[in-house]
């Protein structure tokens, strides 16, 4: 049986900021309240997009508190991990005390080439600490950045000492073979990053999927979702991806959630992303109009 009920199109939303670089909390709750009525089934805050390893555990707990505050938290994970294992105790517990659905934990990223004992020992440390207030985990992998991929044999044992706390991963390698290995261990839910995944959900029992783009393209792709064999949906959808993704992920969503909302403080940044320049949004307009989605 599943542990949590988080299904479907999954947007990993930004998070906007203000001049000063802190999180615009107002800007935020539009948005993420725009994602969830327009298609959306779940949220995952604090993830890449919404640049949560640029932010400080304070920053992000104003994120979370706000988000647990004003949204329905049975549709909401949140990212939670960090290199050391305090910090990410602490968030993780935080976020089971706010209410939210599930934490998505990434890997300890700064050392490289750890054992999978090593990992499980980081892993388990976690979950015992935070057995008093528990909820599900799902390993976050994106071994792109992190440098720490998570075996599938490593997610199967994590899964298997710990059945009632791991409930699955977000797979943001883009190895849709690996992604399919991964959701045969039973009662693991895999999330995909990228949408074009929905047409083979059904067939590789993927759980849906957890993707920066759907944060603007959310109408379509929750059409998509309710009609996964429409080839002119699944051929929408994988244009609407490619134009998306030919630029800086988290500056180009940002961008178009500015045009979503027509306020280009939606655009700003923290470094190291810069913004898109002039040359890349007029580009970016002439691939993709999200304002025609809804």
């Amino acid at each position: 049986m599943a542990l949590s009920s988080l299904r479907g199109v999954i947007a990993a939303v930004p998070t906007p900021v203000t001049p000063e670089g802190e999180p615009d909390i107002a800007r935020f709750m539009q948005h993420a309240s725009w994602a969830l009525a327009n298609g959306c089934d779940a949220l995952n805050v604090l993830g890449t997009t919404g640049e949560a390893n640029s932010f400080s555990a304070d920053q992000r707990k104003e994120v979370m508190s706000a988000a647990a505050a004003g949204l329905d938290t049975s549709r909401l994970m949140v990212g939670t991990g960090t290199p050391d294992i305090a910090t990410t105790i602490a968030l993780t517990g935080y976020a089971y005390e706010l209410g939210f659905a599930a934490a998505l934990v990434l890997p300890p990223y700064y050392y490289k080439g750890i054992s999978d004992d090593g990992l499980f020992a980081w892993f388990e440390r976690l979950i015992l600490a935070t057995r008093a207030r528990s909820g599900p985990i799902y390993l976050y992998n994106f071994p792109q950045l992190t440098g720490v991929p998570f075996s599938v044999e490593f997610a199967r044992r994590l899964k298997t000492a710990f059945p009632d706390r791991i409930a699955g991963a977000k797979d943001s390698s883009g190895d849709l073979a690996y992604a399919s290995r991964l959701a045969e261990i039973p009662d693991f839910d895999v999330f995909p990053s990228s949408e074009t995944s929905i047409a083979k959900a059904a067939s590789e029992r993927y759980a849906g999927c957890i993707s920066a783009s759907v944060s603007v393209t959310a109408p379509l792709v929750g059409r998509f979702w309710a009609d996964p064999q429409n080839g002119a949906l699944a051929a929408k959808v994988a244009e609407a991806r490619t134009a998306i993704a030919a630029y800086p992920l988290v500056s180009s969503v940002k961008h178009l959630t500015a045009v979503i909302h027509g306020d280009p403080s939606f655009e700003r940044v923290l470094p190291p992303h810069l913004a898109l320049t002039e040359s890349q949004k007029a580009a970016l307009a002439g691939t993709i109009d999200v304002t025609r989605l809804l």
